[in-house]
């Protein structure tokens, strides 16, 4: 936990000289984050290291509510005084800024709470000896190389601790710590038609060094595989396109929900007010109840308190305890995610917890928590999704992807698709990409695996926002069947 060895002052005082400053000045809300991000980066090309980068984010931020009108300010002076002045400044900016207001700010009650929170993790990755970090990469990177085919690899892993210290006039004062970790290996092959990439599936997730060395996947398992799989995808004939039956792993389903989904019922976007960054949404607020998203077995859920979860937390960047929603029911568009100040404009009555910034130094945006697919209550395997196939592929992996500022009109291609013939997998094919609208492609969902085909996946860097924040985030999808969806050929659309 973040305490006084990082500040020189308990982080209390820190936040007790901005809050009695903002009260002082007028300020009807004030908050207060202090927040350390220690961020490392290995890289090993083909069992050499090749690149080694630790960096430390340290700072305080103020934001205020004052005559109806935000107010922000943040430095990375951590006295008592130098938190009083930031306070002033926020106070200061929240008056100029008025005039251009459209409506007072309030914001949706919240119960205070105090407290710490640790996410659950084994082994903290700064806590293991350098020796052994870049050794676990090299003996990844060997084991794949020496397969046959493989000309080139690389291997790549970043780990994140965060903690934030938050206060606010309420009486809320909270302190947490969180521990992330991804790794990704590829392998190349060099032939005479080009370059070909394979690369692992394992997610990102919100654990410790465990992760890398069986706890949390089983890194060897699927190096081990890895080599084949890219020697198959060499081999493989083009996709012939057409619309097709599509079986899609959670390896692959999380980048679409996180985009067409995720992406489209945050609130801000379907409002209007994130226009900049990557468009607004279809899901406009009007549409909320009735807006068929997707067919009847399509269930989504929000939370914040998946175990792992890269966007789980004990309480928000507003002081919003953690929770779980319906974000789609049935099909049926149901919820959004919310921040306090959306939640009272739009008579939510409260937060579902989804304010967050990356830094002390960014004021906080509505962010997307874990939002995810939920599995049948069935024991459905993937092998009964691909067995009710004649015709059709199962798709393995995130690769590329595009989206209409809408998010709406999509394409996703994958790391490998495996042709379906009579409700068995006939080998892959290559140069393939799905597309679709959001409501056409979860409309024609036909069937969710069981939980045994329930995985969370995610990812480290989802943009958003004015100057631009980056966001970690779970996504949580069971093997999926859909019936005819548009499949291309890339290559004979113009690329691979």
């Amino acid at each position: 936990m973040l305490d006084e060895t990082f500040t020189g002052l308990p982080l209390a005082a820190l936040a007790d000289a901005a809050l009695s400053r903002a009260r002082e000045l007028g300020a009807s809300h004030a908050d207060v984050r202090i927040e350390r991000h220690l961020t490392g980066r290995r890289d090993v090309r083909d069992s050499r290291l090749e690149s080694s980068s630790d960096d430390t984010d340290l700072g305080i931020s103020v934001r205020v509510v004052h005559d109806g009108s935000w107010g922000f300010a943040a430095g990375i002076t951590l006295t008592t005084q130098a938190a009083a002045d930031l306070a002033a400044q926020a106070v200061l900016i929240a008056k100029v800024s008025a005039p251009l207001n459209p409506r007072p700010v309030e914001l949706a009650p919240e119960p205070v709470h105090t407290g710490e929170w640790v996410s659950s993790y084994t082994t903290n990755p700064f806590d293991v000896p350098e020796s052994d970090r870049v050794g676990r990469l090299v003996q990844l990177s060997d084991a794949l190389k020496r397969q046959s085919g493989v000309e080139h690899t690389s291997v790549a892993c970043m780990y994140v601790q965060e903690n934030k210290f938050f206060a606010n006039l309420e009486g809320t004062q909270t302190s947490q710590q969180r521990v992330r970790i991804q790794a990704d290996v590829e392998a190349v092959a060099v032939t005479d038609d080009g370059f070909f990439t394979m690369r692992t599936v394992a997610p990102p997730v919100g654990r410790g060094w465990e992760h890398l060395t069986g706890e949390g996947w089983d890194y060897d398992a699927e190096v081990a595989e890895l080599g084949t799989h890219l020697a198959e995808l060499v081999a493989a004939p083009g996709v012939e396109p057409g619309r097709k039956d599509l079986v899609i792993s959670p390896t692959n389903l999380w980048l679409t929900i996180h985009e067409s989904v995720a992406h489209g019922t945050e609130l801000d976007r379907a409002l209007g007010y994130e226009a900049a960054y990557a468009g607004t949404s279809f899901a406009t607020f009007d549409k909320l109840g009735s807006l068929a998203y997707g067919s009847p077995v399509m269930n989504v859920t929000g939370d914040r308190v998946t175990e792992h979860g890269l966007s789980t937390v004990g309480w928000d960047d507003e002081g919003v305890a953690a929770q779980s929603f319906d974000i789609i029911r049935e099909g049926t568009l149901v919820g959004y995610q919310l921040n306090r100040q959306m939640a009272q404009e739009k008579g939510f009555g409260r937060s579902n917890g989804c304010a967050f910034a990356d830094s002390a130094g960014h004021i906080p945006l509505q962010r997307m928590p874990n939002v995810s697919l939920r599995a049948s209550s069935e024991p459905t395997t993937v092998d009964d999704l691909i067995g009710a196939v004649d015709d059709g592929l199962y798709v393995v992996g995130d690769k590329s992807w595009s989206i209409d500022m809408q998010r709406y009109n999509f394409q996703f291609t994958g790391q490998r698709f495996y042709r379906i013939k009579n409700g068995r997998l006939a080998g892959q094919v290559k140069d393939a990409a799905y597309q679709a609208t959001t409501t056409d492609f979860w409309g024609s969902m036909e069937a969710v695996g069981g939980a045994s085909t329930w995985l969370l996946h995610g990812a480290f860097n989802c943009g958003k926002g004015q100057p631009g924040q980056v966001a970690a985030v779970s996504h949580g999808a069971p093997t999926a069947l859909f019936r005819q969806v548009n499949v291309l050929n890339t290559d004979q659309e113009g690329g691979r």
